[in-house]
């Protein structure tokens, strides 16, 4: 039995370092050691405002250029291992305020360690068009996240709000009675207008995602940041002897 028992502990001993290797480990002072297991890793999408609004000056630049600005600097702070797309829309014009309500596209499909294709997209792309927001949250659902099951998050751009006669609080509202695995965090940039204030904000806070008002550069970088950090973890507890 001796022997039983001190086998048992060399293995237990050899693979505890295997355990925990594979996960981040804190050491806390009551004794004991965390071991966090991250969650399925969710998928983000960027769905980014090209619309004509946003050649405007602000704070001695453009939107456009301070938008771009903000990206370059989050961006390298995704980890490479994080699935991440990126969605313009109001890029094209149309020929009918049809076409030009239809003006969206995955430029950058979600993939692992592709922020720097992402950028580059980013920096070809022009404002030209309006603000179909809806239309680019049903297209980004429906096709964009093709073929995966876990958590869909979408980070979604605008200066203005929907102006292609429909209402992105409508359609959430009637998603999350089907669906509860996308969460859309709204950054609103520079907009002054109190009722697509609201609409953007319903968007967000119906699927539980975070809504930003910024008025500035620096709120706008504060708003990227919040929404790209990654903290949600499922905790397991490990009770190790001193």
């Amino acid at each position: 039995m001796k022997k039983v028992l001190l086998l048992f502990s060399i293995l237990t001993l050899f693979s505890i370092p295997a355990i925990c290797s594979q996960y981040e480990l804190h050491t806390p002072d009551s004794g004991y050691t965390k071991i966090f297991q991250p969650e399925e890793s969710e998928r983000i999408l960027f769905i980014m405002d090209f619309s004509n609004s946003m050649s405007e000056p602000l704070e001695g630049s453009t939107k456009l250029n301070l938008m771009l600005k903000t990206m370059k600097e989050i961006l390298p702070k995704i980890n490479p291992n994080t699935w991440v797309g990126l969605r313009i829309y109001g890029h094209r014009m149309g020929f009918t305020p049809m076409e030009a309500c239809r003006a969206s596209t995955l430029v950058s499909p979600i993939l692992k360690n592709n922020t720097s294709y992402i950028e580059q997209s980013l920096a070809k792309a022009k404002p030209r068009g309006m603000t179909p927001i809806t239309y680019s949250l049903k297209q980004a659902i429906k096709y964009d996240f093709m073929g995966f099951n876990g958590k869909k998050h979408i980070i979604l751009l605008t200066d203005g709000g929907e102006n292609c006669d429909e209402s992105p609080c409508t359609f959430v509202m009637n998603l999350i009675r089907i669906r509860r695995d996308v969460s859309i965090d709204v950054i609103a940039f520079n907009i002054k207008d109190t009722d697509d204030l609201e609409q953007l904000e319903c968007t967000a806070l119906v699927t539980s995602g975070k809504f930003y008002n910024a008025q500035t550069e620096a709120e706008l970088l504060n708003g990227f940041n919040k929404s790209i950090e990654t903290s949600k973890n499922v905790e397991a507890k490990i009770i190790l002897p001193n």
